[in-house]
């Protein structure tokens, strides 16, 4: 007779486990379809069974993730998938929770619920497709499109300052906050993977690609030619270098970055910026890089963990604080916990 000890483990899950019998249905060329192939492709080495695993989505192209995952997950309303998200989390710690939005969904209808989750911390997992345009509405500008973006709702192009996500979430206070893009599929691969092991509210960015209504938006980031002299590639404890042959590097004067040739003017990598992901002042100044001139220069997009802090999760604090209720008053009966402690008779 075999006992529950001896019974072999559980074979390991593998990419198509965690694919649905539901049929993709998004834009030929669309990045969402490679966001899912490295999330489906990652998942199994995270060791987490399938259910208890769960999506959250609000309205979107994105969105659809929920039904091409092959486990738990709400298509939920425009704007609300943080705070579904997070009564999940809170009610049953123990899942793994993932949010999906579009750039539009997480800030502008769902921006409020966005800097809210960032500052609670609870552990869940944030990963904003973000391709600066609407694309389930038919191609209007949105809160990341580019000052001057000629659109829809902009044909003679927008006059508003887009957000920079990644500023947008250190400043509320986010735990962790990274950017990768679907043209990238290992670097997005590992930071999914850094994103899982972070304890607290991961915020991962995603550059992704709309062929219909913002095509070829983020190339630069990706394509042979622009690629190593427009991105940089963060890497904790190494410096910053970037360039066609790694021949050039960020370093500090005193809290101004600055551009330098290597092996010019006595410049050595020595001398370089070393990335600090622990380090919030130096993290908020990689994060302006998105659309800040320092003298005149224009600074390479960064690409990986921008920051990333250890600090107590919001549904730690909340169980925490029902053990302490419990052990200084016991478990009243739900009259009593409706009824509180101020109440009073009127004669």
């Amino acid at each position: 007779m075999t006992t529950i000890a001896e019974k072999e483990p559980a074979p390991k899950l593998t990419a198509k486990d965690f694919a649905s019998n539901q049929e993709v249905k998004w834009c030929p060329g669309c990045g969402d379809y490679s966001i899912l192939k490295q999330v489906q492709t990652v998942f199994p080495d995270f060791g987490v069974p399938k259910e208890d695993i769960v999506f959250i989505s609000g309205i979107g192209c994105a969105a659809r993730f929920t039904y091409y995952m092959d486990t738990y997950g709400m298509h939920s309303i425009h704007g609300r998938a943080a705070a579904i998200a997070s009564g999940v989390k809170a009610l049953n710690p123990d899942l793994s929770v993932w949010i999906v939005s579009g750039d539009g969904d997480a800030f502008s209808i769902g921006g409020n619920h966005f800097i809210h989750l960032m500052r609670k911390n609870f552990d869940v997992n944030y990963l904003v497709f973000n391709n600066q345009i609407y694309g389930l509405t038919k191609g209007q500008y949105s809160p990341t499109s580019e000052k001057g973006k000629v659109a829809k709702s902009t044909p003679y192009g927008s006059v508003e300052e887009p957000f920079n996500p990644s500023e947008l979430a250190l400043g509320a206070k986010s735990s962790f906050v990274a950017r990768s893009l679907d043209r990238d599929p290992k670097h997005m691969q590992m930071v999914l993977k850094r994103a899982n092991e972070h304890k607290g509210t991961s915020f991962v960015e995603i550059y992704q690609n709309c062929p219909v209504f913002n095509d070829g938006t983020f190339f630069a980031y990706s394509e042979k030619e622009t690629k190593q002299e427009q991105s940089i590639y963060l890497e904790h404890g190494k410096p910053l270098v970037f360039g066609a042959g790694a021949d050039k590097g960020i370093k500090l004067d005193g809290t101004n970055p600055v551009i330098v040739h290597l092996n010019e003017n006595g410049n050595s990598v020595n001398d370089l910026w070393i990335h600090d992901e622990h380090d919030k002042t130096k993290a908020h100044i990689i994060a302006s890089f998105f659309d800040t001139h320092y003298n005149g220069v224009s600074f390479p997009r960064p690409f990986g963990v921008i920051y990333s802090e250890d600090r107590p999760t919001c549904e730690d604090g909340i169980r925490l604080q029902i053990e302490d209720l419990i052990a200084r008053k016991g478990t009243p009966s739900l009259d009593k916990i409706l009824s509180g402690e101020k109440t009073w008779t009127i004669l």
